[in-house]
């Protein structure tokens, strides 16, 4: 604080009490106020040198690394798999198609997805963003949306992709897409599998007219932005491996909904060769009706309302007529009952293992025979039948291209 000052006021030279009391207020006033100045001024200053914070250094290079390694993986996918990926252009009459595909091997076959040259005219190739090749049709499936190209290129040019084992994919783990989302070429879209063993109705999306009930089994599902123009290209693992190839039906809106689908690598594996050899593929069919899973109608959901001995595995709702499942004896429901407002065929025979894979629902037997059967193949089924287990071999055959009058509850009065 400021030192006192001594305060006279001499009038008539005489002090008067009064003034001197204003005169010495007034001097107090005039200290403090110098007082406030000066500290306001030191505050304001140790503020200022506070609010001056010092200049970030760059990170270490260890640091960095560590946050950009993720990156690092994806460029490096990137660069390694991206060559392989084709652009596809479809003429079909007036309409012009574009999806993607990928190099399969080094005699010039290409992979994509059947919906994208279904009906087509005339297809051509860009192989890596260069060489514009005319490409033939070698054979189509629509069950699993796969189709085989052929092109005639320098093995040099072609660098295929490595068909990875989709029955590894584990949900959460990291899913990469490329293609030409919207015709931009070689695009990445990364994301996770959100989902495993989804089902397809892809044959009725490619053609109405064909025959209901055999769904493209195993699909995965990812998060990952499949856009059109995505159709055909590979969902690669983290390692780079083909784990599926990209399905993008569609939509109304044409705009990404935030689920992706992928027809699996390992039914790629059964269904590729095929298609290159033959054209075509034939497959084992079993002859079963099963009412539909979803909204809790599988085992599960059924076991206590119907008083099931399980809760995993297949109830049969019928067989077709002429069948391996009716010419083995397995039986449909013959009872109809109402289990949460909906009819259902009860007392049919319970499948719940196949060649001694144990089923988990009707998605997991469709994936067995599609992956690894044939027509003419002998399989050896484990069924419940009132409650008792049974062992029944039967030949399967090939799927009818039309279906087949069914025996179920509502046939077998």
């Amino acid at each position: 604080m400021a030192p006192m000052r001594r305060c006279r006021f001499m009038r008539m030279g005489k002090l008067t009490n009064s003034v001197l009391a204003i005169c010495c207020l007034g001097a107090l006033l005039l200290s403090a106020c110098s007082a406030v100045t000066n500290t306001g001024g030191r505050a304001s200053s140790q503020q200022t040198e506070r609010a001056a914070a010092p200049t970030p250094t760059v990170l270490s290079a260890d640091v960095v690394s560590a946050a950009d390694a993720e990156y690092l993986l994806l460029t490096n996918i990137y660069a390694r798999s991206s060559p392989s990926v084709v652009n596809i252009e479809v003429t079909s009459g007036e309409e012009t198609r574009r999806g993607s595909g990928f190099v399969y091997d080094r005699r010039g076959h290409l992979i994509t997805n059947a919906h994208l040259v279904n009906d087509a005219d005339a297809i051509m190739v860009t192989l890596r963003n260069t060489i514009v090749l005319d490409a033939d049709l070698l054979g189509l499936d629509s069950f699993s949306d796969l189709a085989v190209l052929k092109i005639s290129a320098p093995e040099e040019r072609l660098s295929p992709l490595r068909i990875g084992e989709s029955a590894t994919v584990k949900v959460g783990q990291r899913a990469v897409s490329i293609g030409n989302s919207f015709g931009l070429k070689a695009s990445m879209t990364t994301g996770i599998v959100s989902g495993l063993g989804r089902t397809l109705p892809s044959a009725q999306l490619i053609d109405a007219g064909a025959a209901a009930g055999f769904d493209n089994p195993s699909i995965i599902q990812i998060d990952a932005a499949i856009h059109p123009g995505n159709s055909g290209g590979p969902l690669l693992d983290s390692t780079g491996l083909v784990i599926g190839i990209t399905t993008a039906m569609q939509s109304e809106s044409r705009q990404f909904q935030g689920i992706g689908f992928a027809v699996p690598a390992d039914t790629m594996r059964r269904v590729i060769p095929d298609l290159i050899a033959e054209g075509r593929v034939e497959y084992a069919w079993l002859g079963i009706s099963v009412m539909p899973e979803n909204g809790g109608y599988g085992v599960g959901g059924l076991s206590e309302a119907l008083d099931l001995p399980v809760e995993r595995g297949v109830l049969l709702r019928g067989v077709s007529e002429g069948s391996p499942a009716e010419l083995a004896g397995l039986r449909g429901g013959d009872a109809r009952v109402e289990v949460r407002g909906k009819p259902v065929c009860a007392g049919g025979d319970l499948i719940v293992a196949i060649n001694d894979f144990y089923i988990e629902d009707l998605d997991a037997l469709i994936t067995y025979l599609v992956q690894n059967s044939r027509p003419g193949d002998e399989v050896e089924l484990v069924i419940i039948r009132d409650r008792q287990a049974m062992e029944v071999t039967l030949k399967l055959q090939s799927r009818p291209e039309r279906d087949r009058p069914t025996i179920d509850c509502n046939t077998a009065q």
